[in-house]
Formats: C-alpha cells, structure tokens, sequence
C-alpha cells in the first residue's frame, strides 16, 4: 500500500520507516531542508514544499495513496494536509499537540479518521516498564477509557472462578481472554479463570486500580493499571 507522510521530523521518519518495514511504499513531504536530507540519506521519497497546501501532495502521489498521515508539530499544518488527504480518498491521520484537543476532532472533524497524540504513546510506554510484567497498557481508546491487558496471579481473587462468578467494577469489562499458548478469544462464561490467563479489559481509568487488585492481587493502591 501506498502513503504519503506530512512532517520527516522524529514522529514522522519513525512511522515511515516502521510502514516501509511491513512492505508498505512511503512518501515524505517536508519543507526543512535539514529534514529533507535526513529523510532522503535514509533513501526515504521525499517532496520539498509545505505538506499543508494541495501541490506538494499531488507532487508525492496523493491521488494514488492508501492514507495520508499529518505529523507536523504544527496542528494546523496535519488538519490541513488532511482536509486535501480526505478529499482524495484517503485514509487519514492527524497528529495533536494537546490531548484536550483530541474530541474536538473526533466529534466534528469528518475529514480526520484517526487522532494521535506521541506524547502519550510514549507515557503508555513509561507506565508499562515501571508497573512491571502483571499489566500492560495497550491504548488511551478516549480521554477516560484504557484498554489494558492483565494476567492472572495466584494471589488474584477472581482465581479459581468462572466469568460468569466474577464481577468487575461496573466501568470495566473483559473483551478478551487467553490462556496459555492458546490465541486470545472472546471470554467463554464457563471457562474458570487460572494463574497465567491473560485478560484484556477496557475500563474507565478511575476503576483500573480496582480491576488490577482483582486480577493481579495487589493489595496496595497502584494509582491504575
């Protein structure tokens, strides 16, 4: 698959080499000469002009491109390539500077399929390597809402029982469960729920710590997944 990539600054050169990496084709458009020269010794395509106006996309293949992702710093720059992105048919991407931004743009920009905001990518990350091997963050899905996925210690309280016994907090559900080396699927009511299982949950960030004490045992406030 094709795309064109908006902004060849440290977001932008990392999601076009992790796209060229699956196989996809990736296309830069950047206008900073000294990015320009990093993207291309990096044997990136790379268009010279500013990604927010219609010639430097055409230039880059926006009419034949699978999706169009705008990672500029510059807000108004992603929402912009976007517009043009979405009027060719593409799938698009918009980078955010602020997360109180992000349901603006969901609720009310029909041109931006997806919202990103890095910084938080990189806390989901922090939070993983400090909280340990017990839970691991996998996505912020909305400002109060975190899919995480956990797994079953012997000191867990819900050991032992089945899905349709345990009861988590009412903001919180299992989406998923696996058990050893068997594929995660959807949560069988009978199945009895033992140490190793992996649980995916989706819950609001204020009942995480208790969903945690439930599945992992901790005693000890953990201040959420």
């Amino acid at each position: 698959m094709q795309y064109v990539i908006v902004g060849a600054g440290r977001v932008g050169l990392r999601t076009a080499r992790a796209l060229r990496e699956s196989g996809h084709e990736v296309t830069l458009v950047e206008r900073d000469d000294n990015r320009v020269d990093r993207a291309r010794q990096a044997e990136f395509e790379t268009v010279v002009g500013d990604g927010a106006t219609e010639g430097p996309l055409e230039r880059a293949g926006i009419s034949d491109a699978d999706g169009l992702a705008g990672l500029t710093g510059d807000l108004s720059a992603n929402f912009a390539a976007c517009l043009v992105g979405d009027y060719h048919g593409c799938r698009t991407v918009m980078r955010i500077d602020e997360d109180y931004r992000e349901s603006i743009y969901r609720n009310y920009a029909d041109a931006v399929d997806e919202v990103i905001y890095p910084e938080r990518l990189g806390a989901i990350a922090a939070k993983n390597a400090l909280v340990g091997g017990d839970s691991l963050a996998i996505a912020d899905i909305a400002e109060n809402l975190q899919l995480v996925e956990y797994t079953v210690t012997d000191r867990a309280p819900i050991r032992g029982y089945t899905f349709d016994e345990v009861e988590l907090p009412a903001d919180a559900r299992v989406l998923a469960y696996g058990s050893g080396a068997a594929p995660v699927d959807l949560p069988d009511g009978d199945v009895t729920i033992t140490s190793g299982d992996s649980l995916v949950v989706l819950g609001d960030f204020d009942v995480l710590g208790d969903v945690r004490r439930l599945i992992v045992g901790e005693q000890r406030a953990m201040g959420g997944a």
